[in-house]
């Protein structure tokens, strides 16, 4: 056991906080399961139970891989996997396995899983933001022009590619490149600019929908969304009126483990809505406790972030623990129904293979940097006590 914890290096409070987050997962998604194991299976709460584990040790060793790699790394990388990301999501717009009329998932080969290609983009994206912004000199940044196809192509082709059959993934990717670009000092017009391109370009696609309704029908499912959200009509928004029953039911203290009624009406109720079974099986102080893991999450993003050895690594750690953070943030506020549905799972809460994985990496690319940090911090400790730098008293 001490080996094993000699070989894991980086920031210890955040290696504590994914892997507890991932190990409460297995009650929640147990017993939510149950309806889904009946609905869509054989009735095997165990069998889910199983892959639910094989998604979080696989999550688990992917974050101890990308760890162990120096982040510096990284950046290289992303250039290479870029036009991958790219490809499979026009793949995956064009053929990929569809869920509620929208394709977000390709079918990965023998295996029969499937993998949402948006989670992956995200996170490439990222880390070639990052690069751009730490490589190029400040008088390019400053030049719109200059920065229009190397650093603003890839956001709207990867946010473009997404945004027909997932508007809310495609949004919060934006936003969170619109934070990166700020953090890395890209110029404030440059970015009212892009935002108003992006806003243009939503428009355009939503007018474009309307007009030629074969490109795609979820301008429809966003339209109902947003009306059943700030109409209240719980008979058409049925999803959150069962959360908002399964949260007022667990009260303070909550109903037990396992003794949840609304997971058997909710209809996402081991991925999108699994924060309100959580709130009616353990309560609101059950609630809290995740909110406040999520809470000393960003924290430990923002110390690695302002303690980061580079503009690379400090762009880095932030814009992929931002990424996880606003995903989380998000699923709560739609589950206390502060926020129109969504479809964001719960990062390292909510069943989903592609989405622990991707999450599991960008933890793992977080705590590469820090350990970078404590690397350079134990070079220097070290060196200050080589025998030539102590002080000879005698």
């Amino acid at each position: 056991m001490s080996t094993i914890l000699q070989r894991i290096q980086g920031d210890r409070t955040l290696w504590a906080i994914a892997i507890i987050l991932a190990l409460f997962s297995l009650m929640p998604v147990y017993s939510a399961s149950s309806n889904i194991a009946f609905l869509y299976g054989s009735g095997n709460t165990l069998g889910m139970l199983g892959k639910h584990s094989i998604h979080l040790v696989l999550g688990l060793i992917l974050m101890y891989a990308a760890h162990n790699i120096s982040y510096k790394h990284y950046g290289p990388l992303s250039i290479i996997l870029l036009p991958i990301a790219v490809i499979l999501l026009i793949y995956t717009l064009l053929q990929g396995h569809s869920v509620a009329n929208a394709s977000r998932w390709i079918q990965i080969p023998f295996l029969g899983w499937t993998f949402q290609t948006s989670a992956f983009a995200s996170i490439v994206l990222m880390i070639y933001i990052a690069r751009y912004l730490s490589k190029v000199d400040s008088e390019k940044l400053k030049s719109f022009k200059k920065t229009l196809v190397p650093l603003l192509g890839p956001i709207f082709l990867v946010c473009g590619f997404i945004l027909p059959a997932n508007f809310s993934t495609a949004a919060l990717i934006f936003t969170i490149c619109m934070v990166v670009l700020f953090i890395g000092g890209y110029p404030l017009k440059n970015l009212l600019i892009i935002i108003g391109s992006g806003v243009a370009g939503l428009l355009l696609f939503i007018l474009l929908t309307l007009a030629f309704p074969n490109i795609s029908n979820r301008v429809e499912t966003w339209k109902a969304r947003v009306a059943n959200f700030s109409e209240g009509n719980a008979e058409e928004n049925y999803q959150v009126t069962k959360a908002k029953m399964a949260i007022a039911e667990g009260m303070v203290v909550g109903k037990g483990p396992g003794k949840s009624i609304q997971k058997n009406f909710l209809p996402q109720s081991n991925s999108d809505f699994i924060y309100a079974v959580i709130v009616e099986e353990f309560g609101m102080i059950g609630g809290v406790i995740i909110l406040m893991f999520y809470v000393m999450f960003l924290v430990r993003v923002l110390i690695i972030s302002q303690k980061a050895e580079s503009k690379f690594g400090m762009l880095l750690a932030a814009g992929t623990g931002f990424a996880i953070l606003v995903q989380a943030f998000v699923n709560l506020g739609v589950a206390v129904n502060l926020l129109p549905v969504t479809g964001q799972t719960l990062p390292l809460i909510s069943a989903g293979g592609s989405s622990i994985w991707m999450t599991c990496l960008a933890i793992g690319i977080i705590l590469s940097v820090s350990r970078g940090q404590i690397t350079e911090e134990t070079l220097e400790a070290e060196q200050k006590e080589t025998p030539e730098n102590i002080p000879d008293h005698a």
